[in-house]
């Protein structure tokens, strides 16, 4: 069992900066890969950026790429998500998941959620 916080959501304004923590439970946090996803209101889930479990490769939705990082500290069971440039299109309930086989743009292939971050970009 993993339990997943989230932390760091916000309101910014348009060209700001957030970074969000995603706090992990459990003694095997480098076995999963680590996502983080996106819901805005009367949307459905979509995915933003994955990272594996040694941190080595990560993967990024175009509509981030270049904007956002993804990286993980083992040693502190967090993976983080740095959002650079935001756009108020990045408004969105933010969460962050963990996959015990490897990492996937579908939401139902991830084992544990968080409870989310609102994260609010104002123009």
């Amino acid at each position: 069992q993993v339990q997943l916080v989230e932390s760091g959501g916000g309101l910014v304004q348009a060209g700001g900066s957030l970074r969000l923590s995603c706090a992990a439970s459990g003694r095997t946090f480098n076995n999963y890969a680590m996502g983080w996803f996106r819901q805005a209101p009367g949307k459905e889930r979509d995915f933003v950026a994955a990272i594996v479990g040694n941190g080595a490769v990560n993967f990024y939705a175009d509509s981030v790429k270049g904007r956002f990082t993804i990286s993980r500290d083992n040693a502190k069971n967090t993976v983080y998500l740095q959002m650079n440039s935001l756009k108020p299109e990045d408004t969105a309930v933010y969460y962050c998941a963990a996959d015990r086989t490897y990492w996937d743009v579908r939401p139902r292939e991830y084992d544990y959620w968080g409870q989310g971050t609102q994260v609010t970009v104002s123009s």
